[in-house]
């Protein structure tokens, strides 16, 4: 028995396997994650698994997602419960130019993303702006959810994109000046990236690929993880002061000329340098 799920490879627990519960007719075992998914669009996965291939179950969720995809395709308004950005409203023309780029650069970046993705990708052109170009991106979820989720790197800002199997599509934002550092934690089961803003903590879980996960925090924590700099005190003016000496240099200037000029006899500006020199 294979000690990788069947449909996403991820390396199987003793939960997964506990009694055997998660095998298929032809030996596949599917991890609990995948299970709680695919038996979200056939109950009878739940209640006789063994009748499933690894086959059957693909064929499944490829179905679902086709049906689900085509609908988002075929309407230009997600359903109001989606959290949405301004760029949702595009003509079809569009919509399929900038499909296209948009998998040509998730192929350029080499992101592993798995096929239940398939519908955030399709949501990419209506969330994504016309000169925002992907730099990193990786199969990552909210935590403790069942959702699929894309997580993605623009030059401004992060995104994660995520969908249940029936539900509308949900969109978060993290502008980059809000981000001040991510973390990683490379669990041997499902490891973890966090956001740490202004605002909290946001945890996504890679179940998918552990390597992909650490690829992708390798490359995002050079923009994130930069040391910031410290702000240098501004330095105080320096007030230019009159020194004693000359303010005495004045002072017997000014009574040399008044004994000049007659105002002060010699015995007056004697008396009155002798004070000043005292």
């Amino acid at each position: 028995m294979s000690s990788n799920c069947a449909l996403c490879n991820v390396e199987l627990t003793s939960m997964d396997t506990l009694l055997g519960e998660n095998k298929l007719s032809d030996g596949s075992v599917l991890c609990n994650a995948c299970l709680e998914k695919v038996s979200s669009i056939n109950q009878e996965l739940l209640d006789d698994l063994k009748k499933f291939s690894i086959e059957d179950v693909k064929g499944l969720a490829e179905n679902r997602k086709e049906e689900s995809d085509q609908a988002i395709e075929e309407n230009t308004d997600f359903p109001v419960s989606a959290v949405r950005d301004p760029q949702s409203f595009i003509s079809n023309d569009v919509y399929k130019r900038r499909l296209k780029e948009i998998k040509y650069q998730l192929d350029k970046v080499g992101a592993n993303l798995s096929m239940f993705t398939r519908g955030e990708i399709k949501a990419l052109p209506r969330i994504l702006a016309e000169d925002e170009l992907i730099l990193a991106a990786t199969d990552a979820q909210f935590i403790n959810t069942v959702d699929a989720g894309i997580l993605l790197v623009t030059p401004t800002r992060m995104l994660s994109v995520s969908k249940s199997m029936f539900d509308a599509v949900k969109v978060a934002g993290y502008p980059n000046e809000t981000i001040r550092e991510i973390s990683f934690v490379p669990n041997r089961v499902t490891p973890f990236i966090t956001l740490h803003t202004e605002d909290g903590e946001i945890r996504f879980e890679c179940f998918l690929d552990r390597e992909d996960a650490e690829r992708f925090y390798n490359f995002v924590k050079k923009i994130y993880n930069q040391p910031k700099q410290l702000e240098q005190p501004e330095q105080p003016k320096i007030e230019e002061k009159v020194t004693p000496s000359e303010t005495l240099y004045d002072q017997l200037e000014k009574l040399g000329k008044l004994r000049e000029s007659g105002i002060l006899t010699e015995e007056e500006f004697a008396e009155q340098k002798k004070k000043l020199l005292g």
